[in-house]
């Protein structure tokens, strides 16, 4: 697979960071391995040289997507619903079910009689 690179246009590549960095922020805040990012840690995690991510982060948080904090940048509230939108989108589709197994919407998510039968529906070899 081809690694995939920024855009060419100021535009889209803004929009690009911010999409990536909201996301590794989120995941970062969401593994508990800190919620206080600079740009060295982007140019670790993003491989943006920090010289550059400091740029972007600015302009994060003139955007409202996050705040200033000792020793870098957190995610604000606007931050944290967009951080998690984008990493949902991204990972949607290993999350979504697979054949054969249950939409989040399923009866067996809200009952152990509905779980039974729902399994017993699914086990292989039952003959439907």
């Amino acid at each position: 697979m081809d690694e995939l690179h920024p855009p060419k246009s100021d535009a889209l590549r803004a929009l690009y960071w911010r999409s990536e960095i909201l996301q590794v922020m989120y995941w970062l805040r969401g593994e508990g391995l800190g919620e206080v990012v600079d740009a060295t840690l982007l140019e670790r995690f993003l491989g943006v040289e920090a010289e550059f991510g400091v740029g972007y982060l600015d302009r994060l948080v003139v955007d409202g997507y996050l705040e200033l904090a000792d020793g870098g940048y957190v995610l604000s509230e606007t931050g944290l619903a967009e951080g998690m939108t984008e990493f949902a989108l991204s990972f949607s589709d290993l999350t979504r079910p697979a054949h054969g197994e249950c939409s989040a919407d399923c009866w067996c998510h809200n009952s152990v009689e509905e779980a039974i039968a729902c399994a017993a529906e699914r086990a292989p070899g039952d003959g439907r």
